[in-house]
């Protein structure tokens, strides 16, 4: 669990970036802060593994403060991937996973084993290993960044918008390889975005921020698309346009969703759940009037000839 209490941070030149700022961050989940620039929260998460140290407050891991003990092995024990992976130039693959695993004392054998097990992990080709970064397309470089984030297996994952270079295509891939990573391993995620559509997607509990940390909403994706604290949060989302307030429309090709404007978001998808409801099944069809069931075709299945 990591934790902020009554947090302030003022830098040399006056600027408050974060103002008496307390937040509970649950282990073992994805805690999204998301806002618009200015509002602090890469200045958070750099509090965390004291690469910014805070004016007054504390920030606490597991009940410990951050400023006790030594800020390299703090850094060490923390992953750590950002915008645009950071990776040294001069470095192969294998050199720039295994980068932490040497410097905490492991051989440069068992690193480098642990740094091909970490290319399967994020779904790099073990064909990349020697390969050097510029010889990468960006959105390797970002698999590269995520695999050296974890490659000391660290409970506390720091993530600063780490898919905001890249293309959209790319983007949505990595994305999806976060949500995946994170169901394996299960690692408290601390992400910072400014993209809410980005944060409904990743976070298990999302932080809405305004100047200087300020928190204005906090919760589950569903509480806050479902009740948004303030006008602020509602055109953070984009409820006050009608972004979020979707409907279903009819056409000559079925069934789409669309937003405020007819603007087509999407198909809707019926579980078999709700196919049973609407299509009780009866006796014919593989079901006995006891309920147990026979012999019964599939719910749905492939078009004829596949």
């Amino acid at each position: 669990m990591i934790e902020f209490r009554s947090v302030t941070k003022t830098f040399p030149d006056g600027t408050r970036a974060v103002d008496d700022f307390s937040l509970v961050i649950p282990a073992r989940q994805t805690t999204v802060l998301v806002g618009s620039s200015g509002s602090g929260k890469t200045t958070l998460l750099r509090m965390i593994n004291r690469m910014v140290e805070p004016t007054s407050g504390a920030v606490e891991i597991d009940g410990e403060s951050v400023l006790d003990g030594d800020p390299v092995a703090l850094r060490r024990r923390i992953g750590y991937v950002m915008q645009n992976s950071g990776l040294m130039p001069h470095f192969t693959v294998i050199d720039n996973v295994a980068t932490v695993l040497r410097l905490n004392g492991v051989t440069r054998s068992e690193a480098h084993t642990r740094a091909r097990e970490l290319l399967d992990t994020v779904g790099l080709a073990q064909t990349l290993a020697d390969r050097y970064p510029s010889q990468l397309s960006g959105g390797q470089q970002q698999r590269v960044g995520v695999a050296r984030g974890l490659a000391a297996d660290p409970n506390i994952l720091l993530m600063d918008e780490p898919f905001g270079a890249v293309d959209p295509i790319v983007r949505t891939e990595l994305q999806q390889e976060l949500l995946r990573l994170q169901r394996e391993l299960g690692k408290t995620v601390v992400f910072v975005t400014h993209d809410i559509d980005e944060a409904l997607l990743l976070g298990d509990r999302i932080v809405i921020l305004d100047k200087a940390a300020r928190i204005v909403q906090q919760g589950t994706p569903d509480e806050i698309l479902a009740a948004p604290a303030d006008e602020f949060v509602a055109a953070f989302i984009g409820a006050d346009r009608g972004r979020r307030a979707l409907h279903l429309k009819q056409t000559p090709h079925g069934t789409v969703v669309v937003d405020a404007d007819g603007r087509a978001q999407g198909t809707l998808v019926q579980s078999p759940a709700d196919l049973l409801d609407a299509h009780p099944p009866r006796a014919a069809d593989g079901v006995a009037n006891d309920g147990s069931v026979q012999d019964a075709p599939p719910l749905l299945t492939a078009d004829e000839g596949d």
